[in-house]
């Protein structure tokens, strides 16, 4: 069989490419033919930034990362992958989705990028599809939250990092909203992490600043009696977006939604039977573990044998630089950390070893690809089941009327002598604590037994409205499933809405659900609200002459955090000032990195008055950082929210030019329009889907990566607006390109 071609080139783009044929294997060709045209650099820079290979693009300033994706050997995982799915129905598609992506290479004009950086695109393969999942499971899943706890326990004391770092946060609002929990924690004496190590991994995980909502509603609150589905992914803003947005239609199956650019399905979307989202449901899936070494660190200790390691090593080539060596370790749990860069080349560290879920062959892609062609639950179900990562909370709806709500991918049960253990220290490897049976096999195929069952993940079938904003997700969990969830503000917002909203005579329509998505009522205010009164009534707030709000102005607030208001300023800035105030002097002390996160809001809010962080006077702490925060807005000449809190999403190459505009918007991090202005991170799609027609939903930018394109930044505005457009997924009367399948 020929590959497929196209019978014309394009003459004119599609703010979203609209792809129909006869075969499945045509339908991906054609998608993988726009994933090139429109964002084959982007998709570049994933698969060279697993693979540890950026710096033989853009110089010594990447070696540090590529050092770090080289140890962790995520090519060999995608491999693996790859291997696995090989041969298989999945494994066609993806292999006609390739065979797109290098027609596109070949065809159309080479990307900016690469003329700027006088480069040429490499060949699309397989595995590259597959090391972007690999790429996107690792940002939700790839934590080194365990590290950063042993070292606060061993400069902080157990106790304190109990208060400062729970694992659970006592609030009222879980995902699933019965039982009861006990917040008590005991975490065993464990190895104490490398301080160097762990600031230098610190830019290697995901912001714990990042979250996502989502949230199904049956029929019974609709005003159309059909469910509505709704979902924003709280990710990277990034030029151009992570998400490249595409209406697939083949014989069995009409999808519309999101994809990741480089791997061929929709991830969030709707087909011609159902609609789900998704958000990280933040299990653990993650662990680390220290070993007893032998010959010069050659061989380690793993029960009663000594093992040697699997070492190699690998030569980081280095545009206009020299080249760098790394030595790259592997050993029964996975990949093995032994270097980092210390500012003086690579120090050596301790070996560290790291068994993650996607170190092994995966099928979620598979998942992912069934999902597109389900007809209904039953069929939906049988695709997520097999979502091995990451672990999220799925939220699905379908034409017959169905909901439903499930924790999916795969999440290890570790065991120490026999008897399971939480994953909230660092084990001995060589004792054999924490492992996750015989069923794990780093860089091959797993057989997955030894991890939570399928059916004892929590999960509901046809709920009448459930919401998600990465809040603990049980409160009687029947095994371990994390060691640290976001706090509940989001959480708490959606479920207070939705249930006036249920209570009332008013239906759940779509436009609603629209405004729920869109909220800017900040959750954080009710908590702090009483510590600004303590602030305000302690005086010495700032002098009187200051153009700047007043405290007194923030006690008469709605909450709201819109940009044409100054209140939300001074809250944002007090807040942010108050928090370091609380725990700067502690952490300096403690010589904790300056890369270590500070407690979040929720701990902060809720600590004692005469808390020993406060030297026992909360609201004379609260007073200077109002008043130091005033000032701070007079001298910057800030008159109200938007001036601080715009978008503000760059390029990888930061160039002024193909940056995007910078535009005021609404939101902060504690409001379920989730925005942070400084990180750059918040609703990577919103989308909410109708069973009438009246799906609507909005990208951060463009979905064109190419800088002359009309599409490069057309519904930016739409997106800070807090707008959206039709999810319509009629085929236009004109379509770009056509493709045909041919017999040899």
């Amino acid at each position: 069989m020929e590959p497929l071609r196209p019978r014309n080139r394009p003459v004119r783009r599609l703010p979203r490419p609209h792809v129909e044929a006869d075969s499945e294997r045509a339908t991906y060709y054609a998608t993988g033919y726009c994933h090139g045209a429109d964002r084959l650099f982007q998709m570049d820079l994933y698969r060279r930034l697993l693979t540890g290979q950026l710096s033989e693009l853009v110089g010594a300033s990447t070696v540090d990362s590529d050092a770090f994706h080289r140890q962790m050997d995520f090519k060999a995982a995608a491999e693996a992958t790859w291997e696995r799915t090989e041969g298989t129905e999945t494994g066609d598609v993806v292999e006609a989705y390739v065979d797109g992506v290098n027609h596109a290479r070949e065809a159309e004009r080479t990307p900016l990028e690469y003329r700027l950086l006088e480069a040429e695109p490499r060949g699309w393969t397989p595995t590259a599809s597959l090391l972007v999942s690999k790429q996107i499971a690792w940002g939700l899943t790839g934590s080194f939250r365990t590290l950063r706890r042993a070292l606060a326990r061993d400069r902080l004391g157990s106790e304190a990092t109990a208060t400062l770092y729970p694992r659970l946060l006592d609030h009222e609002t879980p995902i699933l909203r019965e039982g009861e929990v006990s917040f008590a924690e005991s975490v065993a004496d464990a190895a104490v992490p490398d301080p160097g190590l762990v600031s230098w991994l610190a830019d290697f995980e995901t912001d714990p600043g990042i979250g996502s909502n989502s949230w199904v509603v049956s029929g019974e609150h609709t005003a159309s009696g059909d469910p509505i589905v709704a979902n924003d992914p709280h990710l990277e803003l990034s030029v151009p977006p992570v998400w490249y947005e595409q209406h697939v239609v083949g014989a069995e199956f009409d999808t519309r939604g999101v994809a990741f650019p480089g791997v061929p399905f929709v991830v969030i979307g709707q087909n011609h039977a159902g609609a789900w989202g998704f958000t990280n449901a933040g299990a653990d899936a993650i662990d680390f573990y220290t070993y007893e070494t032998v010959d010069d660190g050659d061989a380690y200790r793993y029960g009663d044998e000594t093992r040697q390691f699997d070492t190699r090593t690998e030569t980081i080539a280095v545009d206009g630089g020299e080249n760098v060596d790394i030595e790259v370790k592997r050993s029964v749990h996975g990949a093995v950390l032994t270097q980092y860069p210390d500012g003086d080349g690579f120090a050596v560290a301790d070996e560290l070893g790291v068994a993650w879920t996607g170190l092994s062959a995966t099928r979620t892609v598979e998942a992912v690809r069934e999902l597109n062609r389900s007809n209904g639950l039953e069929e939906a179900e049988a695709a997520i089941r097999k979502f091995d990562e990451p672990t999220q909370n799925f939220v699905y709806a379908d034409d017959a009327g169905n909901t439903y709500f499930w924790v999916t991918g795969q999440i290890p049960i570790r065991r120490t002598d026999g008897e399971p253990v939480r994953g909230t220290r660092i084990f001995d490897g060589s004792a054999r604590e924490g492992e996750w049976g015989d069923g794990y096999t780093p860089y091959g195929e797993s057989s997955w037994e030894g991890f939570v069952p399928f059916e004892e993940k929590p999960g509901v079938r046809n709920p009448d409205y459930l919401a998600t904003a990465n809040q603990r997700i049980t409160n009687d969990p029947e095994h371990y499933l994390s060691e640290g969830y976001a706090p509940p503000f989001r959480g708490q917002r959606i479920y207070d809405r939705l249930d006036a909203r249920a209570q009332s005579d008013e239906p759940m329509d779509a436009a609603f659900h629209r405004d729920l998505q869109t909220d800017v009522v900040d959750g954080r205010y009710e908590l702090f609200r009483p510590i600004i009164e303590e602030a305000v009534a302690a005086g010495s707030a700032g002098s009187d002459d200051l153009d700047a709000p007043t405290g007194e102005s923030l006690l008469e607030w709605d909450g709201e955090m819109r940009p044409d208001l100054a209140e939300p300023l001074l809250f944002d800035q007090w807040l942010r000032t108050f928090r370091d105030l609380t725990f700067i002097d502690e952490f300096s002390e403690a010589e904790l990195p300056v890369e270590f996160a500070e407690p979040n809001d929720w701990v902060l809010g809720t600590l004692p008055a005469d808390s020993d962080y406060f030297d026992g006077d909360r609201a004379a702490v609260a007073a200077e950082a109002l008043g130091t925060v005033r000032k701070r807005i007079d001298d910057e000449q800030w008159e109200r929210y938007g001036d601080w809190n715009r978008v503000r999403f760059e390029h990888p190459f930061d160039e002024p030019f193909l940056n995007y505009d910078q535009h005021p918007t609404a939101g902060s991090a504690g409001t379920v329009r989730n925005f942070h202005s400084e990180a750059s991170t918040g609703a990577s799609w919103r989308m909410v889907a109708t069973f009438d027609g009246d799906s609507r939903a909005v990208l951060p930018g463009g979905n064109s990566g190419d800088y002359f394109s009309d599409h490069y930044d057309d519904q930016l505005t739409t997106w800070a607006n807090g707008e959206y457009k039709s999810m319509r997924r009629t085929l236009p009367e004109s379509v770009d390109l056509q493709f045909t399948e041919g017999d040899r």
